[in-house]
């Protein structure tokens, strides 16, 4: 029986963009490809292919949006800077090992290029802890190029009181002030567009601070991108410190500097996205709001960072996880804040518009309240992970594990909303597989960590019980595969991961799922067949079953 966490490697972001990648316009829906990020470890910027920043939340990935065209409309902000006229995109990407976006388009007989970041690294120095560099650069000929500074103050979308500084345009209401430096000097205003000509060799540089019950600090433009250069070698350096002769190493790296922009340094939480409600499908309803940790998640980062020699973010959530756990332990909530705290109870936002009109728009997530057993699994596994690659845990760290397998060996027999957190609660497939994962994975922690053999005892009998369970309630009898969930016939895409727990050998008759490929009627035997989400998710939350669990 192997002792590998069957989750190590790599983990990809639904942000993920290679070093180079296709263009994308947020504002036209017959272009559907990827937006890109900027990111400086607190919040994160997305920028369209016109250079028009429609997404950024302040002063924390869960903030209200400063700009947010993008699910809100033209009513919502954004912070524009391309090209005047019609362009053609000719390179897009990201600086080999940084955060910093470059975008090119041929405009005429010249080219223009946008290079921006966010710095990362704001400590032991007197910086905003938001600060935003753009640089519009021209090549071969003067291009004329426009800046439209829009900012716009939460749900409402409330324009800010405005003042004009020596050395900056200062917007601000409430708590919340935003300063733009411009260099060289222009005079602009928000909400209107202001031309400019770019010419070769003279580049015009604008820096965007975020102040949030702090002092508004102004930073030169020309310091700014300084900044933003020693920003870039830091994360040079983070990557340099990736095994060389990895396996697809540059597509590692840029998910994992991904991973490490997802998260929030002041917690060190890993946020599951920067965005709230864009659709799994356009027109559709399943938006959900996705600013907040989900433990399942941040776990399977956990052996991502292991995997590649990086225990300081992998220790980073586990103390994390240890803060935001406090309060409930020994049950284990299926997501929190960035600071560890309930979420936000989910309620749509009327007017806003949706992206490509995929309504209602969300803020807040019902599914906080669910019980989703597969989070233990995943969390267990993590500090099995942690514990694996050489590292003792604290005893507070093993003191909770235990406590969540308690819970696991108590609770499994209870339905559950499952990883696709369905909102009704069923005997899913998966959930038991976790279940099962989290106290076999327990047991191994215990060989090397106190446990108390009573304890022991009880998580080995329920962990068996779960797997003679799966085995003769988890699957169809017709076709003898595993299904979504006890008594079901549907086939799920995340029981991929079962050939990896060890509890059923990969050739086992119930890991050949048959599936019926689109557009015939012949069925065909496809082992662990991957399947269309299942639906139902789009309903009241039911209140989260009660499920004692005592820590010993």
């Amino acid at each position: 029986m192997s002792t590998r966490s069957p989750f190590s490697g790599s983990a990809w972001s639904l942000n993920h963009l290679p070093e180079t990648s296709p263009t994308f316009d947020l504002r036209h829906a017959k272009i559907l490809k990827p937006a890109q990020a900027l990111a400086p470890t607190s919040t994160q910027a997305l920028v369209a292919g016109d250079g028009g920043l429609d997404w950024l939340c302040v002063p924390r990935f869960d903030g209200e949006p400063l700009f947010g065209r993008l699910v809100g409309g033209a009513d919502a902000g954004t912070f524009r800077v391309g090209p005047a006229g019609p362009a053609t995109v000719v390179e897009r990407r990201y600086r080999r090992h940084t955060a910093t976006l470059e975008t090119t388009w041929a405009v005429g007989k010249g080219r223009l290029t946008l290079s921006e970041g966010m710095i990362a690294e704001a400590s032991r120095q007197l910086l905003p802890t938001t600060l935003l560099v753009r640089r519009l650069s021209a090549e071969a000929a003067a291009v004329d190029a426009v800046v439209e500074f829009d900012p716009r103050l939460g749900v409402r979308h409330r324009p800010p009181r405005v003042h004009h500084r020596h050395e900056a345009l200062v917007c601000d209401r409430g708590s919340l002030a935003v300063g733009l430096g411009i260099a060289p000097r222009l005079t602009i205003e928000p909400g209107r567009l202001l031309p400019i000509t770019v010419r070769p060799g003279r580049p015009v540089s604008l820096v965007l601070a975020v102040a949030h019950r702090e002092p508004l600090i102004h930073v030169d433009p020309a310091a700014a991108w300084d900044l933003l250069v020693e920003d870039e070698n830091r994360w040079r350096d983070w990557s340099g410190e990736v095994d060389e002769s990895l396996p697809f190493r540059e597509e590692v790296v840029r998910s994992l500097l991904t991973l490490r922009l997802l998260t929030y340094s002041p917690s060190r939480a890993p946020v599951a996205a920067p965005t709230t409600s864009l659709p799994e499908e356009p027109g559709g309803m399943r938006n959900w709001d996705y600013r907040y940790v989900w433990p399942r998640d941040a776990s399977i980062g956990v052996s991502a960072f292991l995997g590649v020699g990086k225990p300081d973010e992998a220790r980073g959530f586990l103390a994390w996880l240890l803060h935001a756990s406090r309060l409930q332990r020994p049950h284990l909530p299926a997501l929190f804040t960035l600071y560890g705290r309930h979420v936000p109870a989910e309620r749509d936002l009327p007017g806003w518009s949706g992206y490509l009109d995929s309504v209602p728009v969300r803020v807040g997530n019902g599914a906080s309240g669910q019980h989703q057993l597969d989070g233990y699994g995943w969390v267990i596994d993590a500090a099995w992970a942690f514990a694996q690659a050489g590292h003792r845990l604290y005893s507070e760290t093993w003191r909770a594990v235990r406590g969540f397998a308690d819970v696991v060996a108590r609770c499994w027999q209870e339905p559950d909303a499952g990883i696709w957190e369905i909102r009704e609660p069923a005997h899913h497939v998966h959930s038991k597989l976790m279940g099962w994962l989290a106290l076999d994975r327990a047991l191994r922690i215990g060989d090397t960590h106190p446990l108390p053999e009573r304890q022991r005892q009880r998580w080995r009998k329920a962990r068996d019980a779960i797997a003679a369970e799966v085995r003769t309630r988890g699957s169809d009898p017709t076709t003898g595969s595993y299904v979504r969930s006890y008594g079901s016939t549907d086939l799920d895409a995340a029981l991929l991961v079962l050939p990896l727990l060890d509890l059923d050998d990969i050739g086992s008759p119930r890991c050949v799922a048959p599936s019926t490929p689109c557009g015939t009627g012949s069925p065909r035997a496809a082992r662990c067949s991957t399947v269309t989400r299942p639906g139902g998710t789009a309903s009241p939350v039911p209140k989260a079953r009660s499920c004692p669990a005592p820590s010993g």
